[in-house]
């Protein structure tokens, strides 16, 4: 097979695009970009806000010579409302009436003003007695869904589907993993402005959370201890990271903060799946997203969580490794619009 499947990952801060090729072997990079995202971002509601944002995706997508007009395209997480609710065994006629139930418990605005899409993580064939399944359900306000499909449709491009970015990024690094595997993980997906946890055992998503603090804040950190712009602080936190050096030492108190309130959030989940799965154990953290390229950022989870942790390199799924060596060291900021190229091929 040779369609090919275009992903769409508008960030804060940049845009990135990925277009992958599947033939008998696996899947290879046909093409890829990482462009700047403009100031007012997809959340302004100026007219000429959002025409320079089509401008902008159309502009990364010619230079990346993807001509592909179709997409899917990923909602931020802070702007969508994602839960794994436990429910009785239902058939999909019951369910597709009682996840509307569900989903006021759990989205704190009208569902007339959401956009609600659910999914069964898990139904036995043969359930026993009083036996629940888990259900993915995902809220968007329909007021983002909409305004997604305008700034789209302005960039020439129709969206095949939305989702979210930790849907994406899960599928990017669990596509090649055995469904019935048992060897539990969690991600870390730090985001500029939120960060996004999930527990997954095989390839099935079993708890996900997402907290208010991302790399924006640990950015604001190191510009206000070291007297620096924003800008100036993501390049020293790339170069620099939490490392034994003077610099990285200094930047690692600065953001102690912000770093450990996340690393507290991934010790709870922890406690949570080993309370519910008392016969199972995580057996290794993930770190995804740009914030994950910090050096020694892993080392400070691993000693602070006692948890293997590794740092996420989505491209290990291609059968071939011939990528540019600047795209391939940022594996982790590609993880959601690699999770979306091959969103088309999940179920082949």
């Amino acid at each position: 097979m040779n369609k090919k499947s275009f992903g769409l990952d508008i960030g804060d801060i940049a845009i990135r695009a990925v277009e992958l090729k599947l033939d008998k072997g696996g899947f290879s990079l046909s093409a890829s970009i990482t462009s700047p995202t403009p100031p007012k971002g997809m959340m302004s509601e100026s007219p000429l806000d959002e025409e320079e944002m089509g401008n902008a995706i159309k502009k990364a997508l010619k230079e990346a010579k993807i001509d592909t007009k179709i997409a899917n395209v990923a909602l931020p997480e802070n702007q969508v409302y994602t839960k794994i609710v436990e429910m009785p065994y239902l058939s999909d006629r019951e369910l597709s009436s009682a996840i509307y139930w569900e989903a006021e418990q759990y989205i704190p605005i009208p569902l007339s003003n959401i956009t609600l899409a659910w999914n069964v993580v898990k139904r036995s064939e043969k359930p026993k007695q009083n036996e629940k399944m888990n259900v993915l359900m995902v809220g968007a306000p329909t007021i983002i869904v909409k305004k997604y499909q305008k700034v789209l449709s302005l960039s020439g491009i129709t969206i095949n589907t939305l989702e979210t970015e930790i849907l994406s990024t899960i599928r990017a690094l669990t596509f090649n993993l055995d469904r019935n595997a048992s060897s539990p993980f969690i991600v870390v997906s730090i985001g500029s402005i939120s960060t996004a946890l999930a527990i997954i055992i095989g390839r099935d998503l079993i708890f996900t959370y997402t907290l208010p603090i991302g790399g924006n804040a640990i950015n604001r950190a190191i510009a206000s201890d070291f007297g620096l712009s924003l800008t100036q602080a993501e390049e020293y936190k790339k170069a620099y990271g939490i490392s034994n050096s003077s610099v990285g030492q200094r930047i690692e108190k600065a953001t102690e903060p912000i770093m450990s309130s996340i690393l507290t959030e991934v010790k709870k989940a922890v406690i949570y799946f080993s309370q519910k799965y008392q016969n199972l154990r995580i057996e290794q953290i993930i770190l995804s997203g740009s914030t994950a390229r910090i050096l020694g950022i892993d080392k400070y989870f691993a000693n602070g969580s006692g948890i293997e942790t590794a740092v996420a390199n989505p491209w290990k799924m291609l059968v071939s490794q011939n990528i540019p060596k600047e795209i391939l060291n940022s594996g982790p900021e590609y993880a959601v619009s690699i999770g979306l190229a091959i969103k088309d091929y999940e179920e082949q």
